[in-house]
């Protein structure tokens, strides 16, 4: 269940205008001006006048340098130097027998640069272009040829170079292929002996909570692949229909474990390029009751494997090491936790293979460690109550990690770095930029980095910067035409706070209101809500097309506010993150209603008559329970793309927060809103995509049928075709 930065503000206005008639009239009028100070849904999603851009740059892997598509080619560029070095002229773009250069959309150097991968053609799949066309050119011999054999075209996913020059493979239909780049010659080095095989990638469950897409590695040397292979065979199937699409409906189905289920079984193999034939690992275990959550080689090592073992309630991480050869497997050392254990481990090695990181919660923070495939337990580097947001780069050469945190304010977020041995904690970015969110990129050796700085008053600034000083070189984007926009607005004042709901719990939130607020005034409140794990949404940086609709809705006497519960995912400490375990759906709208009835409190001017809520997918769910269990709260609610009941959603998210179900069957019933649909008493309107591969919309009709059931009244929309993002 992913947090969706995509909206639908159309819906959403007219039945906020409908709940607070009085706005319709004066907004209305206010429209038809061509009032510069005036924000409208046309200027914002019509006219795209407050959009920000964004700069950033291509780094290659190693070294200072980064890439530039321009008219004369790809061009090499090192910070602090005017002049580029053409690496590719743009005739060698063209393929032979055209006469436009090929349309690029991603690139990928082999290690000594002499060839280079290029995807175009991408088609896409669930919400990413991962299906397409590669093309490999040969610098030195200045040839361009496809990729792929005689295979149809838009359907090679995660096209890699060999480490020695001599193979591309790809997966095509669930099977690994492997084009030899001297004859040409093209054949699968995997079998799928069944229908549910899938080898090289993922099935959607995978794909969605566990965020794995690409599913093989080359060895260093060139000559195996470690991979993984999926069998969903004996997984339920779900089906979406497709109604508009052609003059009988088109039927899409695909394997969808829900809670309690039967789950794909994995493994973890590796395959000779030179025979083809594959040693799987002995992995313990039954291989449909636990995730294989990651898996790479050691670094520079082409005999073992290493990967992540993770049990179905997801509280026991067993990282682990697998030999190619024998396919013996050993634990390494092991990660628990009593509720959930985080899998976004990206393992950055360091001496040469001889050591990696590991993020780790066990101290009650999130902190950076270093682990050793020979030494057992990892070693903690950093220390303090505060959370490691994420780790950004390795500088080797300096012994260095950069990585962003927030110790004074969750809503914000700044560079830190320390050394190796846990020494040297420092604040990287400046001290006099005290306020909003921070975000880099680095170049490939972390001499230089992108530099993006924001907050929520002011949009994105990036400057290329050289480290460690964090000097600035130049500015790459300022945003000039949008602060230009920004600057004739009646713009609304915001505020970032905390309210104290009892129990020494105090909540992060933040507050818009309208331009020229008056105290003694009455204003209707809508807030903004997420609620679940997989989510923040008091944020300190820029909000985008969101951020402008509640801008405007504060233009029209609207106060706006956004909370984050306990169980969401802000840097306060594990405890607070975690204390939602088995209780999602009940916690938070209890966290969000005790912080509603304190704000009605401790502010006169919020009108407890006129309350309002909205928020999609996770907040979709979360506006469901606001409405139906609080109703003398909550007046009105928007929820889209909402799962009604939690016995619908896929296993890995909803097992890993809640347990299986039939182990808390108390905390599933409560933490689904359709049970308590007989209890609205408000103005509800609930809005799904019929395509919606994430959060069915089957689950939307039995909402629709249970408050049919209850004789309920509320609002509908439904987007034909339309996927989660709508």
């Amino acid at each position: 269940m992913k947090f969706s930065p995509h909206e639908m503000p159309t819906c959403r206005l007219l039945f906020f205008h409908a709940l607070f008639p009085a706005l319709l009239t004066s907004s209305s009028a206010q429209e038809k001006k061509a009032d510069s100070s005036r924000i409208t849904l046309d200027r914002i999603f019509q006219d795209n006048e407050f959009s920000a851009r964004r700069a950033s740059l291509s780094w290659q892997e190693n070294g200072p340098g980064y890439t530039k598509r321009e008219e004369r080619g790809i061009v090499r560029y090192v910070p602090g130097k005017k002049k580029g070095k053409l690496l590719v002229p743009i005739g060698d773009l063209i393929p032979k027998g055209q006469t436009e250069p090929l349309s690029v959309e991603g690139l990928t150097w082999s290690d000594d640069k002499s060839l280079l991968l290029i995807y175009t053609s991408s088609k896409r799949v669930w919400r990413t272009n991962i299906r397409g066309d590669y093309w490999i050119l040969d610098r030195g011999a200045g040839v361009l040829r496809q990729l792929g054999g005689d295979g149809p075209p838009s359907t090679m996913s995660f096209a890699q170079i060999s480490p020695d020059n001599r193979h591309v493979a790809f997966v095509r239909n669930g099977n690994i292929f492997v084009e030899n780049l001297h004859d040409q010659s093209v054949r699968a080095i995997t079998e799928k002996k069944t229908e549910f095989i899938i080898n090289g990638t993922f099935d959607w469950v995978y794909e969605e909570e566990l965020r794995l897409r690409n599913g093989f590695r080359w060895s260093p040397d060139g000559k195996s692949i470690a991979y993984w292979q999926l069998d969903a065979e004996g997984v339920r199937e779900f089906t979406m229909i497709d109604n508009v699409s052609g003059l009988y409906p088109r039927l899409q189905t695909f394997a969808y474990p829900k809670t309690g289920q039967r789950n794909s079984a994995a493994r973890i193999g590796v395959v000779s390029i030179e025979t083809g034939k594959t040693r799987w690992l002995k992995i313990p275990g039954d291989p449909r009751e636990h995730y294989l959550a990651r898996m790479d080689w050691v670094k520079n090592d082409s005999n073992r494997v290493i990967f992540q073992q993770l049990n179905r309630l997801q509280n026991t991480n067993q990282v682990m090491l697998g030999d190619a050869k024998s396919g013996e497997a050993e634990t390494i050392f092991t990660e628990t936790d009593e509720a959930w254990v985080d899998v976004d481990n990206e393992l950055f090695w360091i001496e040469n293979g001889k050591r990696f990181t590991w993020m780790s919660e066990r101290d009650g923070w999130r902190h950076i460690y270093l682990a050793s495939p020979a030494e057992g337990d990892p070693v903690q580097v950093t220390k303090g109550e505060f959370d490691v947001i994420q780790l950004l780069k390795v500088d080797h050469r300096r012994r260095l990690f950069y990585f962003s945190a927030s110790p004074e304010n969750p809503a914000e977020r700044y560079l830190y770095r320390v050394k190796f041995d846990g020494s040297g904690l420092q604040r990287v970015t400046p001290e006099s930029r005290t306020r909003g969110t921070h975000a880099y990129s680095f170049s490939g050796d972390a001499r230089f980095a992108v530099w993006t700085a924001s907050n929520f008053d002011t949009p994105p600034v990036s400057t290329l910067i050289r480290l460690p000083d964090h000097k600035p070189i130049r500015v790459l984007e300022e945003n000039e035409k949008l602060n230009e926009t920004l600057s004739q607005l009646d713009r609304p004042k915001s505020e970032f706070f905390y309210i104290d709901i009892g129990g020494g719990t105090k909540l992060h939130a933040r507050c818009l209101k309208p331009p020229g607020f008056d105290p003694e005034k009455s204003y209707p409140l809508l807030l903004y809500v997420y609620g679940e794990p997989a989510g923040q949404t008091v944020r300190d940086s820029w909000g985008g097309s969101t951020q402008m609709w509640h801008w405007m809705l504060a233009q029209r006497g609207v106060v706006q506010m956004t909370i984050d519960n306990r169980g969401t995912s802000g840097p306060r400490g594990r405890d607070f993150r975690k204390q939602v375990y088995r209780k999602i759906g009940t916690l938070g709208p209890e966290d969000q209603a005790k912080a509603l009835r304190a704000l009605l409190k401790e502010r006169p001017y919020l009108d407890k008559k006129r309350v309002g809520i909205w928020g999609w997918s996770g907040g979709g769910s979360s506006s469901l329970h606001a409405i139906f269990k609080y109703p003398r709260l909550y007046q009105a609610a928007i929820s889209i793309a909402a799962v009604p009941n939690q016995r619908y959603y896929d296993t890995i998210y909803q097992e890993r927060y809640m347990g299986l179900p039939d182990d808390n069957v108390e905390g599933y019933r409560d933490g689904s809103a359709i049970h308590f649909a007989d209890q609205l008493e408000g103005d509800l309107l609930i809005i799904h995509g019929t395509a919606d591969d994430n959060c069915h919309y089957a689950t939307f009709e039995k909402l629709i049928d249970e408050l049919i059931r209850h004789n309920k009244q509320f609002s509908m929309m439904a987007y034909p075709n339309r996927a989660h993002g709508i």
